[in-house]
């Protein structure tokens, strides 16, 4: 039986239920991550014994899965989107903005389908914007697609803000503190593509950057099953 499936348990002294107990874990992994998050941290968020809250969720991954489910109510699309490509480039950017505000959203992202209420809600949206125009196969593959791409461009762009607050240093700090050894490596004559893409490649923002590839990626799509009606 899935955490969706049992019901809540009455609570005492402690008023508790699985809506406070997302709200704290959520608060817990914005602040230091999913290693911030555990059945005891969260129950000494609320003041409460950990073993209550074993009443609510089973484990950690049980824990997850709410959080997931909460933050997914943020990308659930607004209205039904005119055809399949806004669909999914509503989808992409909206996953995107919500891992920015949730970077821990980005070490979840990709794994098990999820089950929750709103999981099902982004699915089913992403999968009704193809009715009627292929086949369902069809239809999943093309989401599978464009889900890859985003996925993985979300998680680089995490890891790069992530980095630069370890380091301490900016993109910018950190390429004038790399330069000179990148120049000595691409003096040797050894490294001409990648020569010519560090002096005459055009370097744009991470909103640039995901925009675009997200705009490839979907008309290779549309190239394979057809522009929306």
């Amino acid at each position: 039986m899935t955490v969706w499936d049992r019901p809540e348990p009455t609570t005492r002294p402690v008023p508790l239920d699985r809506e406070r107990i997302v709200a704290a874990a959520l608060a817990l992994a914005d602040e230091g991550g999913l290693e911030a998050v555990s059945v005891r941290k969260v129950a000494a968020r609320l003041d409460a014994g950990p073993m209550r809250l074993y009443r609510f969720v089973s484990s950690k991954e049980e824990l997850f899965d709410l959080m997931v489910n909460e933050v997914q109510g943020e990308i659930v699309p607004e209205g039904q989107p005119a055809d399949w490509r806004e669909t999914l480039s509503a989808l992409a950017h909206r996953t995107r903005q919500a891992a920015l505000r949730h970077e821990w959203l980005a070490d979840l992202l990709g794994g098990r389908p999820a089950l929750g209420p709103n999981g099902l809600a982004v699915a089913e949206a992403t999968l009704a914007a193809f009715d009627g125009l292929v086949d369902v196969d069809t239809a999943m593959r093309a989401v599978e697609t464009v889900s890859a791409y985003y996925i993985g461009a979300i998680r680089r762009e995490i890891a790069n803000l992530r980095a630069e607050r370890a380091t301490g240093l900016s993109k910018h700090d950190w390429q004038r503190a790399s330069g000179p050894h990148l120049t000595h490596m691409l003096a040797t004559g050894d490294f001409p593509a990648l020569a010519k893409m560090v002096h005459d490649g055009t370097h744009v923002d991470a909103e640039t950057s995901f925009t675009t590839g997200l705009e490839w990626i979907l008309d290779a799509v549309s190239a394979k099953i057809g522009p929306p009606a």
